[in-house]
């Protein structure tokens, strides 16, 4: 990384490098990685953050939902440098958007007692600096959650009616039902 410190215009090939080979079953390797693309970030200037702003907070958002405590830990981590952090707040109306639904379930389920305390003071860094778009976001979060939560139950409803079907075509048997033309071509093909 030292001459990238002094060429700060390979920030934009340097994140799409990162991005490009992110691992993605190696937790440990993940940390490597946040830890590279914060001093990557360290030395970004506004306008090559912002071309690659939105698949890195995927990719950030993504971190932050990690299961391994560390990574998510990691990630949280980058809100601590003071560069980061202003990029951040000055390009917060794409990033919150891209992040809060992460940052909403780890305040709810994350397992890390440490990951949801950062979490938290992420949280608050978005509420103090942007409320209204931090309530918008919360909105958003709450009508999409509800949009699943009504998904899941029409589908379990569909299949509660498919199972009702099935048991009083069989008799109201556990057998298994096989469509009618599936018998007709076993029957043709068995004579």
């Amino acid at each position: 990384m030292a001459s990238f410190a002094t060429n700060c215009k390979l920030a934009d090939t340097v994140i799409r490098g990162l991005l490009k080979y992110w691992p993605i079953t190696n937790s440990s390797i993940e940390v490597m990685f946040l830890s590279e693309l914060e001093e990557v970030l360290e030395a970004t200037q506004p306008p090559e953050f912002q071309r690659r702003m939105v698949p890195l907070f995927r990719q950030i958002a993504s971190c932050l939902s990690s299961s391994h405590f560390q990574v998510a830990e990691r990630a949280l981590f980058l809100w601590n440098n003071d560069h980061i952090d202003n990029l951040i707040k000055q390009n917060r109306k794409v990033i919150l958007p891209i992040i809060f639904p992460a940052l909403e379930r780890n305040t709810k389920t994350h397992w890390n007692q440490a990951v949801q305390s950062l979490t938290l003071n992420v949280r608050k860094i978005f509420s103090e600096v942007d409320p209204q778009l931090f309530e918008e976001c919360s909105r958003k979060f709450k009508e999409d959650e509800s949009k699943k939560e009504e998904s899941k139950s029409k589908r379990e409803a569909t299949w509660k009616r498919l199972e009702e079907v099935a048991a009083q075509r069989s008799g109201g048997g556990h057998e298994p039902v096989m469509p009618q033309k599936v018998i007709a071509n076993h029957v043709s093909s068995s004579g």
